[in-house]
């Protein structure tokens, strides 16, 4: 029995449940989680609720309290079931692992490394040299792969993006001598793309926002991660993890382990030229594919080691043998683009295998002899991507790691049910049979030998000619039809949930999956030009060259087909699972409490997360009614069968269960997760279905009553409008009523003001009021009055603004010269001259006439004098009697270029005169 704890925080073991229920078991998590205590124990089975905190149950001391202890004797802890993997290899000289499984961000990476600390702390106590340079190297193994190999998704800030099984080898003394990594399935698809609030590996943006600006110039690159199209949606996001200062940590990580500074600044070349291949453009010129910014061609020259024109050559062409014959075939842009995104990815592949490698090259034990220095054992720990059900359809590398978890699922059942079996054997305790779903007919469906889908997906990709994902999935739904766990759009053609010619389903333990063959042919392929590889292996740089060996291969040497991607993920899994069978397990489920990374808040549904482990599951009929109700149409919104079970039974078979269930008195029973997944995503669909149903009732009440208001508003501003208007048409009324009997026709009376409506009818009815005073006072006046009138109008209309006093007030004579009053001496004689030129001429009237002065070019000036009637313009000359100098008749006077800063020096009387012009001027150019 493990240390008693106070009841305040619940039951350590859920063996020790009154009652082994799903709410019990859920209430009982959460009630631990809640008062700080992240660890439970299902029997021998360790459960971990990330904590989103640092918690202080990791020194020393608490180490100390688990060492050499026996399970059950300290409350539930990592330590616990790490110390007794440790003391079942040195006491019974038994390889074990230690199995960590969960979902990304239910804290499995951060598990492994304080089983691996805890490993560390409690080992060589006689503090031999040899033994803490090995365990530091161990442990600063986890800082480098994390930064190389780890990255931040929608769902945790340092997500692996790579499956880690790390054997650690023990003398016989119980102290580590060395140890070894595989590394499984490495998401390189990141390099090159991320989801929206995602970025890709971390390494990338350490060495942009930690290293020196000389090693970043040496590198040609820049600070800014939004500057490479590669890591550009990651750059933008704003994040509480330190790169400046992990980037200090890796590097003396690196030393620590063993690197070279060659091999360090290696490493830091491949990463500047992944970004810089991110930023490098085709385009065509005629039928020829170039390079847009040849600028990077020569910073790639120098981060690869080689020659410009040799990486030119790689990126633009692709060398093809036939035979004895050798023929270069230009790319198109598309596949250039393609071949640059397979470089960046298969280079960084390729680096981070390397780096693996590189660390397992030095924590290997060597010069070891078992005869000599005992057996040499071991204990495993397994860090692997959890089952993924996203929400839309999946592609090859989630279909590569559900498959990875159907074969540790399979495992499972394998070791621990058959432990169990023996165990009650072993007792003497009768054995009832637990029913169970095997999943062996799905790890089958996918791995097995010339049926499998690996199988048909590995014969497609080995046919000649143009190889499509739709003639792939054409292969499954032939081969695959009668399949109980396998459908398509084909094979069900009113799901209408796949797409035609893309998607397929496969049942898995978990639940029902789709996948999307998009890609798949591409990814199994993984096709990488001979070209490149024969760029980087003519590298001067050794160590970029040791990493493409073959690229010394020549171009007409003929080579066996490599092994595709899926062929290679498929033995690497076959190998994992036999190593694993061969240890003896103990598992570490995580669980993630709730989707906000908070540390207080634990959500119900995360119960999902512990049903995938695969625990039974039973609900009361009322509270399974008010969960899945909404998924039939008999039990929703409300029943009316004779009791909640009736109903239930009703809902069950309904969705085809009633196999896989069975009905107590109060509860129901539902023995497969798989069963209960399935509910989870109807369920699921109808709350989406349900949720939408009452935003639209909702929005339609909102809106409804937002019209009502709106048009109740618009009544009364209407009304109100209505009311000001003729309000203010009575005022208008009222003031003006009498306007024809006052002294000045209502000059004096004051406008009233308007509404707003009204502002513009206001200055129209002005406009017609100052309209209908005119016309009373003009129409009093005599016809000389008038023309006098409309000359002044005249005047001010083309003279306003230039002077300030137009003479308006007085009457304006026009022919000034026969005026005594004016001219006595002159008088006589100008009225001589102008009736024989009436007589001469036959005009009707004189116009104007005055005294001008004329100024010409040379700025001499000589009097003159002007008549214009009604049919000539004289100019004439008053030192000669009046003598006619000049005679030009009104119709060939089209313009009076006179400029207005001498208007402003004229006489008075001078207005007249270009008033008179102006008006008869535009006379004749009506007629």
């Amino acid at each position: 029995m493990a240390e008693h704890e106070s009841l305040e925080f619940g039951k350590a073991d859920f063996v020790l449940l009154d009652n082994v229920s799903m709410d019990e078991f859920m209430a009982n998590l959460k009630l631990r989680f809640e008062k700080g205590r992240i660890y439970s124990y299902i029997g021998e089975v360790v459960v971990s609720v990330n904590p989103y905190r640092a918690m202080n149950i990791y020194g020393r001391d608490v180490i100390e309290q688990y060492k050499g202890r026996e399970l059950y004797e300290r409350p539930p802890h990592l330590f616990a079931i790490a110390d007794a993997a440790y003391k079942a290899m040195k006491r019974r000289n038994k390889d074990t692992c230690i199995v960590i499984s969960g979902e990304s961000g239910a804290g499995k990476t951060e598990a492994s490394k304080y089983i691996m600390q805890y490993i560390a702390a409690i080992t060589n106590p006689n503090q031999r040299a040899e033994v803490e340079r090995v365990k530091n190297m161990l442990l600063k193994s986890n800082c480098v792969l994390e930064a190389f190999g780890n990255a931040k998704t929608n769902r945790n800030d340092n997500s692996s993006r790579f499956g880690k099984y790390m054997d650690i080898n023990f003398d016989f003394k119980g102290d580590p001598i060395g140890g070894h990594i595989n590394n499984y399935l490495l998401e390189k698809s990141r390099v090159i793309v991320q989801q929206e609030g995602e970025r890709s590996f971390h390494s990338f943006y350490q060495l942009l926002k930690g290293a020196p600006d000389s090693l970043l110039r040496s590198l040609h690159i820049q600070k800014d991660p939004k500057a490479y199209n590669y890591i550009k949606v990651g750059g933008q996001i704003k994040s509480g993890i330190n790169d400046n200062a992990d980037f200090k940590a890796v590097a003396d990580a690196m030393k620590v382990i063993g690197f070279t500074g060659d091999e360090i600044q290696t490493v830091y070349k491949i990463l500047a030229t992944i970004l810089l291949l991110g930023n490098l453009s085709f385009g065509v010129d005629g039928d020829v594919t170039l390079i847009e910014n040849t600028k990077l061609v020569s910073a790639l020259k120098d981060l690869l080691s080689t020659k410009e024109e040799n990486v030119e050559k790689a990126m633009l062409y692709r060398t093809v043998a036939t035979g004895r014959d050798v023929i270069e075939k230009q790319h198109t842009v598309k596949e250039a683009n393609y071949g640059r995104d397979a470089l960046a990815k298969a280079i960084y592949e390729r680096m981070f295998c390397w780096i693996v490698g590189r660390i397992n090259d030095i924590i290997e034990v060597k010069n070891y002899d078992a005869k000599v220095h005992g057996k040499n054992t071991v204990i495993g720990v397994l860090d692997i991507y959890g089952f993924e059900i996203s929400k839309t359809t999946g592609f090859f590398e989630q279909f590569c790691i559900n498959y990875c978890n159907e074969k540790l699922q399979q495992l499972f059942i394998q070791l621990v049910l058959k432990q169990e079996q023996e165990e009650y054997q072993r007792e003497g305790i009768p054995w009832k049979h637990i029913d169970y779903f095997n999943n062996q007919i799905i790890v089958d469906l996918v791995e097995q030998q010339h049926k499998g889908i690996f199988s048909i997906l590995d014969e497609a990709c080995m046919n000649v000619g143009k190889v499509t994902d739709e003639v792939f999935l054409q292969g499954l739904n032939t081969k695959l039809a009668k399949h109980a766990h396998f459908t398509s759009r084909k094979l069900a053609p009113t799901d209408k949930t796949l797409e035609f010619d893309r998607d397929f389903r496969i049942r898995h333990y978990a639940g029902d999956v789709a996948y999307s063959v998009v890609g798949f042919i591409d990814k199994n392929k993984d096709t990488l030009f001979q070209d490149f590889k024969r760029l980087l292996y003519n590298s001067s740089n050794p160590v970029l060259r040791g990493m493409w060996p073959e690229g010394k291969l020549r171009i007409t040497e003929v080579t066996k087909r490599p092994l595709t991607a899926a062929t290679l993920f498929k033995n690497s899994m076959i190998s994992l699972v036999e190593n694993l069978a061969s240890k003896e397990p103990y598992y570490v489920r995580c669980i993630k409490p709730n989707e906000v990374k908070s540390p207080l808040l634990f959500e119900r549904h995360a119960n999902v997360r512990v049903r995938r482990a695969g625990f039974a599951y039973r609900q009361t009929y009322p509270r399974f009614l008010q969960r899945y109700k909404m998924i039939s149409e008999f039990t929703w919104p409300n029943h009316d069968l004779a009791s909640d079970k009736a109903a239930v039974k009703s809902l069950l078979k309904s969705c085809g269960f009633e196999h896989d269930v069975a009905y107590g008195n109060t509860k129901v029973f539902i023995r497969t997760p798989r069963t209960l997944f399935s509910l989870e995503e109807q369920r699921a669909d109808m709350v989406k279905r349900i949720v939408l149903f009452l935003q639209k009732v909702w929005r339609g009440t909102l809106a409804r009553m937002r019209y009502r208001r709106m048009r109740a508003a618009l009544i009364i501003l209407r009304a109100y409008r209505r009311y000001k208007v003729k309000s203010y048409i009575k005022d208008v009324n009222r003031r003006f009523k009498n306007v024809k009997n006052m002294k000045d026709y209502g000059r004096h009376v004051k406008w009233p003001t308007p509404p707003k409506v009204l502002r513009r009818f206001e200055e129209a009815l002005r406009s017609i009021y100052n309209r209908w005073w005119a016309w009373t006072l003009i129409k009093s006046l005599s016809p000389e009055e008038r023309l006098q009138v409309r000359a002044k109008v005249a005047g001010f209309e083309v003279l306003k603004g230039h002077r300030t006093d137009l003479g308006l007030q007085r009457s304006w004579e026009g022919n000034y010269l026969v005026s005594e009053w004016d001219y006595p001496d002159t008088a006589s004689s100008f009225t001589l001259i102008s009736g024989e030129l009436q007589r001469r001429d036959k005009f009707m009237r004189v116009l104007f006439s005055c005294n001008v002065r004329k100024i010409n070019r040379f700025n001499k000036s000589e009097d003159r004098t002007v008549l214009i009637t009604d049919r000539h313009l004289y100019k004439m000359d008053p030192t000669k009697q009046y003598k006619p100098m000049k005679s030009i008749p009104l119709y060939n006077v089209r313009h009076l270029p006179l400029c207005y800063h001498v208007v402003k020096r004229l006489k008075r009387r001078h207005f007249w005169l270009t008033i008179v012009l102006y008006r008869t001027i535009d006379s004749l150019q009506r007629r």
